[in-house]
């Protein structure tokens, strides 16, 4: 588009009378047809909701909060202190249920709520990822730390203060699909160590997992991110890990 200023034709006022330019008719009013028809649906349905527009407005957001709760966002909170002290009782988390729905996989290290109907109980969970399809996890090393693909992994950072990594021995090796979780803190968690002998052998089906534990939303003063943490960093891939 040219943006420079055209030159204007000089009007020539003797070949017609000057007349006051009727506004209205050139440009319509915000009452006008096009206006009018731009709300009209929205009107008629407005008209057969007790309430009106404003009903019709509330109804509105409710679609979309169920919308967003059931498909992209949950909130849960926290019920016990199995995962102290990253997150508390009472506590309120918000998960991303996006985060695995295309193609992703859940990683070490990622705190997941997941249903545990079958396996751990019928209720929903919340623990931290350590091993995942094809991992060999093992407790406790020579340092008394717990191994994955026989990586020493160094928990102090998130591991509850006085807690050790675990008074329950394990050697597994974590079948593809599936998790083994563990608590934060490990004194008072019951995570797969507790159910090794129980169906599915304490793994988690990654179908079962509801989404990633992102942000901490509630009380206002804990509000923040739940970041991975590194200590899974340099935890090699399963493969080969158990020869």
């Amino acid at each position: 588009m040219d943006t420079e200023a055209q030159p204007t034709t000089e009007r020539d006022r003797s070949s017609r009378p000057s007349a006051p330019e009727d506004v209205s008719q050139e440009t319509p009013g915000p009452e006008g047809p096009e206006r009018r028809s731009r709300f009209a649906f929205a009107g008629r349905i407005a008209h057969w909701i007790p309430g009106g527009r404003v009903s019709l407005t509330l109804l509105l957001c409710l679609v979309f909060l169920l919308t967003l709760n059931a498909f992209v966002a949950q909130p849960f909170q926290i019920p016990s202190g199995s995962m102290e002290n990253g997150l508390r009782i009472g506590d309120r988390v918000l998960v991303n249920k996006l985060a695995y729905r295309f193609g992703a996989e859940p990683r070490r290290g990622d705190v997941v709520v997941f249903d545990g109907t079958g396996y751990f109980g019928n209720s929903d969970y919340v623990k931290r990822v350590v091993g995942v399809g094809g991992d060999h996890v093992v407790c406790c090393g020579k340092e008394g730390r717990i191994q994955v693909n026989g990586r020493s992994v160094d928990e102090s950072t998130f591991l509850y203060p006085g807690d050790s990594p675990s008074t329950v021995d394990f050697d597994v090796v974590v079948p593809d699909g599936a998790l083994f979780v563990l608590g934060d803190h490990r004194g008072r968690s019951s995570d797969s160590r507790n159910h090794l002998g129980s169906p599915g052998g304490g793994m988690i089906p990654v179908d079962d997992v509801i989404g990633r534990a992102d942000w901490i939303v509630w009380p206002y003063a804990r509000l923040g991110r739940l970041p991975r943490p590194s200590a899974y960093a340099r935890v090699p891939g399963a493969e080969g890990a158990h020869g």
